[in-house]
């Protein structure tokens, strides 16, 4: 513009900033600082280009948490002389065309994963594809150097080290070497975990150590990705894991979610992925706490390995340049599918509890003897009596209990409370054989012990019998001979608000004057109940819900609080008739291998686990 424009002040000449490109090196660098966060950004870019290669087996090595090295090596389809300088070039891709950004189905597809590493670093990439040489390019600080001949057998060796020696600042806000190197080994456990047919290796390079291997799982899809899964999140994550398989509309859900009992402290037992990709989305995660909502505590965490399918025009993962949120065209439909899908799971479980509770259980047994002392073969009838004898003098072996059928053994003798049925041992909760302490029934089954907190298993009975009545026909009532009157001050106003909610479930109140309610009908199957510790619990419950929940999650919330109420209570005595039905009952509840809380409701003890607590193996 010429300096003499008479539409421009010379003092604006002079100070306006002027507008220039930037060239390729900054662009690359600032690019970097998006899709390369730390060491484990770039593995996991790296392991997607091998993935998206085709490769069969990855190898990754690292030293001091990917900081000074970081080679990946697979036996993918490898690149030719040519494809080296293109692919190190910004927006270069094989992935996709260009013309459709809804239809993507690979790992990667924006062309910024190796500009923006040799930006920061100095980068090296071997490639060799069929039926050509093997070639090697370098790059350092954006800076690419000439294709030369290389020695390769097959596949791509990429090789980065120095990360961000080109940005030393960022360097400063990297984490210790070993906080690094655990975050790169989630990164790939979670790939691993998407794809079940490829072998993985991780290792240390400089101890020459190898921190986790996965061998390619065989067999049909449910069948292979339980064996991954086994191998990544541990054999008891496997055992205590529901297989899941639903579909809505078009979109399929599978994987697999742990039982209630196996919860967790914190949310990193949750694996998400869409379309084999591993995401963190803040609705999928919302969707699996809320379909645990009623079997677990607040203060609890869900498990789960779980894989959403659909056609990926219904999906945009073009949201973040790190790939690891998405965003669903209709995500009512995929947060209703897992949340209906993980529901029906748990539903179908039944009474079942995870095995880790008699683990815990056996843990909690200490011995107080000295060292453990074998016992040899079991003794004989002769033996027995003879003890009997000895040990209750003046007694026939009868009177001494010793007395016992021809076809019995010491380890099946009982003390019969009633005359029941011996096939109730067959029973997956067995039969009832005693109370201890008027809370805990014990009761034999054909190959162990189980140990049930009447309390808590009779709360479960009650809220799943009290959400099945709203369901069907509404919680049936039972009038109040004499109202009751409860004084609560301010938070009067607050049930009144609800008190069509709550008059579906059973509870019918009415204004009694300020601050005070009239209590006129309460559930039936609560039978007789202190109706103002009910109301407090309520309002305790509206306090820890908050409004964050949908009004159907408070109300099954309030239902729980209430079957509490009408719970058979700690401390009383049982008949053996009752302990029974209560068994049986369990037997036919869903959910019913953990409270309310989440918590178990009984402990199963093998005949194998008891002789191992007495040394008798």
């Amino acid at each position: 513009m010429p300096l003499g424009d008479p539409n421009i002040h010379p003092s604006e000449a002079t100070t306006r900033p002027v507008i220039r490109q930037l060239d390729d090196a900054a662009i690359n660098r600032i690019a970097a600082g998006e899709v390369v966060e730390r060491p484990a950004s770039a593995v996991k870019e790296l392991v997607e280009n091998a993935l998206d290669a085709g490769a069969a087996r990855i190898t990754v090595e690292v030293a001091q948490g990917g900081k000074t090295l970081i080679r990946v090596t697979d036996d993918g389809c490898g690149m030719g002389p040519d494809d080296l300088p293109l692919a190190l070039s910004r927006h270069a891709t094989s992935k996709i065309d260009g013309t459709d950004l809804l239809n993507i189905t690979s790992f990667g597809f924006r062309g910024e994963a190796l500009p923006s590493l040799g930006a920061v670093g100095r980068l090296t990439i071997t490639s060799r594809a069929e039926g050509a040489p093997a070639h090697r390019v370098e790059v350092s600080g954006g800076a690419m150097g000439p294709v030369r001949p290389a020695a390769l057998t097959r596949g791509t060796v990429v090789e980065l080290r120095d990360l961000f020696h080109a940005t030393p600042a960022r360097l400063k806000f990297l984490r210790s070497d070993r906080a690094e190197m655990q975050a790169i080994t989630d990164v790939i456990k979670r790939l691993a975990m998407a794809e079940p047919g490829v072998c993985f290796t991780l290792k240390e390079a400089e101890a020459d150590r190898v921190v986790f291997r996965a061998e390619a799982a065989q067999g049909e899809l449910f069948e292979a990705l339980h064996t991954r899964l086994a191998t990544v999140l541990g054999r008891d994550f496997a055992d205590n894991a529901l297989p899941i398989d639903a579909e809505r509309e078009g979109i399929r859900l599978t994987g697999y979610a742990a039982l209630p009992t196996y919860s967790r402290g914190s949310a990193v037992a949750q694996y998400l992925f869409v379309n084999g990709r591993p995401v963190r989305d803040k609705l999928l995660v919302g969707a699996l706490r809320a379909a645990y909502m009623d079997v677990l505590s607040r203060d609890r965490h869900p498990a789960a390995a779980l894989f959403i399918d659909c056609p990926p025009e219904r999906v945009d993962v073009n949201v973040h340049p790190a790939k690891s949120e998405v965003r669903f065209r209709e995500p009512g439909i995929a947060r209703g599918l897992i949340v209906s899908g993980l529901r029906h799971a748990l539903a179908e479980a039944g009474h079942r509890a995870s095995s880790t509770v008699a683990g815990a259980t056996l843990g909690a047994f200490t011995s107080q003897a000295g060292p453990r002392v074998y016992q040899m073969d079991r003794p004989s009838r002769g033996a027995l009596a003879s003890a009997a004898r000895w040990q209750a003098p003046g007694l026939s072996e009868e009177q001494a209990g010793w007395s016992l059928p021809e076809t019995a053994t010491p380890s099946s003798r009982v003390e019969a409370v009633v005359d029941e049925d011996p096939a109730q041992t067959r029973n997956p909760l067995g039969a009832a054989r005693a109370q201890l302490h008027e809370n805990y029934i014990v009761a034999q089954t054909g190959t162990g012990v189980v140990i049930v907190d009447q309390h808590a298993a009779h709360e479960r009975l009650v809220y799943e019998r009290l959400k099945r009545q709203r369901a069907e026909t509404g919680v049936a009532r039972q009038a109040l001979l004499i109202p009751e009157i409860v004084t609560l001050g301010s938070d009067a106003e607050r049930l009144l608000d609800m008190a069509g909610e709550l008059a579906a479930l059973g509870l019918v109140i009415e204004s009694f004057g300020p601050g005070t309610l009239a209590i006129r009908e309460t559930p039936a199957i609560l039978g007789t109940v202190n109706a103002e510790a009910i109301l407090r619990d309520i309002l305790d419950e509206l306090d820890d819900a908050g409004g964050a929940t949908t009004l159907q999650s408070r109300l099954d919330a309030i239902l729980s609080r209430m079957a509490c109420h009408g719970s058979v209570r700690s401390g009383r005595r049982m008949s053996a008739e009752e302990m029974n039905a209560l068994l049986r009952e369990m037997e036919a509840t869903p959910h019913s291998g953990q409270c309310n809380h989440g918590r178990p409701t009984y402990v199963e003890l093998k005949i194998a686990d008891i002789e191992r607590l007495f040394g008798r193996t």
